[in-house]
């Protein structure tokens, strides 16, 4: 049977679609651990022609762009599902664990500063602002927030566990989920014995930075 031609453009897309995925996620990889890395250098770790590259693309700020952007949306995406949880602290807590699951603020440290923000961008990043302010506000009300914390120690959280990364992602996620427990703990008004998430830092588990990179 002939496939037909609504099948095949599906299928075109679809491909596309994947392709973009692979271009992404390569670029993410290579702009995280070098920001100056050039374009060429995403190409060849996904695996595709520059040509390919350049065609979804049109120059590196519009790619990284990209990234940072997707990065702010998976942010609201995060604050609006927490949101919807009745408990104002394990709202304001879960949308926490989910931005550092997420690894939105490791493209924001690596990469700002290298590309101009679109309107949109400016739009996105005020209404990520007021969600996090309003489950903010939500865990100040439930009287389990310190209440000399303010809504910018947020940022400052962020960033403290997007610093957290060794050269195994699956333990990058363990140790990063340990430094949460213990900075919310201290975002807490009330003392908590909850054990931290482990396993807990090895001895010379953040040794492999000191090797020598030829």
């Amino acid at each position: 049977m002939p496939t037909s031609p609504e099948k095949t453009l599906g299928g075109r897309r679809a491909q596309a679609a994947r392709n973009d995925e692979v271009i992404l996620e390569a670029a993410r990889a290579v702009f995280l651990d070098d920001p100056k890395a050039p374009i060429a250098a995403v190409a060849e770790r996904a695996g595709v022609g520059i040509s390919a590259l350049y065609r979804r693309y049109a120059s590196k700020e519009d790619l990284l762009r990209r990234l940072c952007h997707d990065g702010l949306c998976r942010y609201i995406a995060e604050a609006e599902t927490a949101l919807a949880e009745p408990d104002d602290w394990t709202a304001f807590s879960t949308f926490l664990a989910g931005v550092v699951d997420a690894d939105v603020h490791s493209l924001t440290v690596h990469l700002a500063g290298t590309f101009t923000p679109t309107e949109e961008m400016g739009r996105d990043a005020m209404r990520a602002g007021e969600l996090a302010a309003a489950l903010f506000e939500r865990a100040r009300a439930s009287g389990r927030l310190r209440p000399d914390v303010v809504v910018q120690d947020l940022g400052l959280l962020l960033e403290a566990c997007a610093a957290v990364r060794v050269p195994d992602s699956k333990r990058t996620a363990e140790l990063r989920r340990r430094q949460l427990a213990v900075l919310v703990a201290g975002l807490s008004a009330a003392p908590t014995t909850d054990p931290l998430p482990g396993p807990a830092p090895a001895a010379g588990e953040f040794d492999w930075r000191w090797r020598r990179r030829e």
